[in-house]
């Protein structure tokens, strides 16, 4: 395992994101939530992955229920990252919020407790107003956020008046922009930017194309498997099998290997089994060359999907045959 130092924590650069933990729309089934789960977790602290993020919002608690359960005899191993869903993020909610999630998960402290997303009503000053005062008294250990933006992320720090260690956002080479300004910041600033999404829910695999949709009520809505943009990324696609061969490993390893090449980026890719864990895990043994870099970032940056309101209702149309 590769490891990320930053603000007196060391955490594992590939760490495991649990939001398939007991939630319905992946279709795992009751076995994996039961049972699956459990062994995936222990076979990462096995491999040296200490990250393990989670959410109130996952499974609505479920999630982070199983990671209790299975840190519960490794609690000294796991570097514990949850998120407040931001429904009226004020500074007594946050409180309270923090310690239903810390019940959930059987532990006296949280490691990491980011706001899920930025309210547009609440002034941030108040969810950092409750945030500080769980760091105060120990109830967490570090302050993060998640799908902000830089200016977003430097005002929660000023709020608090202390690091804001991380930033969980979307970064994948089929998204790659938090490379142009929140990953510089954060190695230029001793921070953390968590990647979660970084194998773009599996279109970075190269499994899927447009005669080969991925199956699931999760993907049936991003908009990157729509038939358009799987024909966009065909160049992307090629370039992650080239390098891949070269290297023996697979699409998905060369795209995590390529997002840990940057400082201080953390991923937090999911697993459906211990081999796919074990499989991602491998991914920081990889050791891309300075060109195998640039070609993936050229790809990365030539791959122009439809994004915004034209890609959603293309996903409506889709979903909802409209005839006219």
């Amino acid at each position: 395992m590769r490891y990320v130092t930053a603000n007196g924590v060391n955490l594992s650069a590939i760490g495991l994101g649990t939001w398939q933990f007991g939630s319905r729309e992946w279709g795992y089934g009751t076995d994996y939530a039961q049972k699956g789960a459990v062994e995936i977790l222990h076979r990462a602290l096995d491999l040296g992955v200490n990250v393990v993020d989670t959410a109130e919002v996952y499974a609505f608690g479920r999630s982070e229920r199983i990671v209790g359960r299975a840190i519960r005899e490794r609690r000294d191993e796991v570097f514990v990252a949850t998120k407040i869903f931001p429904v009226l993020p004020v500074a007594p909610v946050v409180r309270q919020r923090a310690e239903a999630s810390r019940r959930r998960l059987g532990v006296d402290r949280l490691d990491l407790y980011q706001v899920h997303w930025r309210n547009p009503v609440i002034p941030v000053a108040s969810t950092m107003h409750g945030m500080r005062s769980l760091l105060e008294d120990g109830s967490v250990a570090h302050a993060g956020v998640s799908n902000f933006s830089l200016d977003g992320w430097q005002g929660a720090e000023t709020h608090l008046g202390l690091p804001v260690l991380s930033n969980q956002v979307q970064f994948s080479l089929a998204h790659p922009r938090p490379r142009v300004h929140l990953v510089p910041w954060a190695a230029e600033h001793d921070r953390i930017v968590i990647a979660y999404s970084p194998l773009g829910q599996g279109l970075l695999s190269g499994r899927y194309g447009p005669d080969n949709p991925p199956p699931g009520v999760v993907r049936s809505g991003n908009a990157l498997f729509l038939p358009e943009n799987l024909e966009r990324a065909a160049k992307l696609l090629d370039t992650l099998r080239e390098v891949a061969s070269g290297h023996d490993a697979t699409p998905s390893q060369i795209a995590l290997a390529w997002l840990i090449h940057h400082p201080n980026v953390v991923v937090i890719p999911g697993a459906s089994s211990v081999a796919q864990l074990e499989a991602n895990v491998a991914a920081a043994d990889v050791v891309l060359a300075p060109g195998e870099v640039d070609a993936l970032t050229d790809a990365a940056e030539s791959f122009d999907p439809i994004t915004g309101l034209d890609a959603t209702m293309r996903i409506v149309r889709r979903r909802i045959p409209i005839r006219l």
